[in-house]
C-alpha cells in the first residue's frame, strides 16, 4: 500500500528515488504512465496488470474508451528499480508532467504518483478548498 508524501530531486540522469517504505511493493517491477491530472502514474506490476485488463475490457466502440487506453498505454514504461532503489523517469513522461529538477511523490494506495511541486500545491489546494463538496458526492459510494 502507497501512502504519505514525499519529496525529491532528480539526478542529472533523470533518475529518482523512490521512497524507502515503497520499494518492497515494486520488486517485481513498476510501469509509469500518464496520469490523469497531468502528473505521472506509477503502479506495481500486478496492480498494473490489474488496471490494464479492465482497461482492455473497455469496448473498442466507445471512442472515449479508445483515447483512455492510448492516453494508458503509449507511452506507459515497464521500469525496474535499481540498486540503489531509484528509476529513471523517462523524457516523454518528465515532459508530459513539466518536471525538471524536484518532484512530490504521493501515495495513492494502490499506486504513487510524482507531480511537479507547484502543480501539487495547487491540486492540494483544491482538495482542501472542495474537500465538503467531494466528500458529499462520493458519499453514496463510501
Amino acid at each position: 500500500m502507497f501512502l504519505g508524501r514525499f519529496a525529491h530531486n532528480l539526478d542529472a540522469k533523470g533518475r529518482l528515488a523512490i521512497p524507502s517504505r515503497f520499494r518492497s511493493s515494486l520488486e517485481d517491477g513498476v510501469v509509469l504512465t500518464r496520469g490523469i491530472d497531468r502528473c505521472v502514474t506509477a503502479y506495481p506490476m500486478h496492480a498494473w496488470d490489474e488496471f490494464a485488463a479492465r482497461i482492455a475490457k473497455l469496448p473498442m466502440t466507445d471512442r472515449n474508451a479508445r483515447q483512455f487506453r492510448r492516453m494508458m498505454f503509449a507511452e506507459a514504461a515497464n521500469l525496474a528499480l535499481d540498486r540503489q532503489g531509484r528509476i529513471v523517469l523517462p523524457a516523454d513522461l518528465r515532459a508530459f508532467a513539466e518536471i525538471d529538477r524536484e518532484v512530490v511523490v504521493i501515495g495513492v494506495h494502490t499506486s504513487f504518483e510524482i507531480w511537479r511541486p507547484d502543480r501539487w500545491d495547487e491540486m492540494q489546494a483544491t482538495v482542501d478548498d472542495e474537500s465538503e463538496s467531494i466528500a458529499s458526492h462520493l458519499a453514496d459510494l463510501l
